[in-house]
């Protein structure tokens, strides 16, 4: 055995200095959960970004995901049109004319 066992590691509560700091509600950066049948989605409230999944952990993840493309993250789509077939839509069925339900 270590030169440690048997002794507590843990430091005394009274020799730890910990200062409350208090927590801030900032409506800018809340999530809105909605449900239909086994799918979850998350909205971030600020941006208007939603994402679907199984759970909210999953959702979560996705919007995470999402996020970072809504601020210039990931990769440049240089054919678009190619990218949608290759997604398995038709490209002559999206639009970015119309706003998705969740911003109007």
């Amino acid at each position: 055995m270590g030169a440690d066992a048997g002794r507590n590691i843990y430091p005394n509560p009274s020799d730890v200095d910990v200062r409350m700091v208090p927590s801030r509600r900032d409506e800018q950066d809340s999530v809105r959960f909605s449900y239909e049948e086994h799918l979850v989605t998350a909205t971030d409230i600020e941006t208007g970004v939603a994402a679907s999944g199984d759970s909210k952990l999953d959702a979560l993840a996705e919007l995470a995901d999402a996020l970072t493309l809504h601020e210039g993250g990931g990769e440049e789509i240089e054919d678009e049109d190619a990218f949608l077939h290759e997604i398995g839509l038709d490209p002559s069925r999206v639009t970015t004319e119309q706003m998705p339900p969740w911003n109007e």
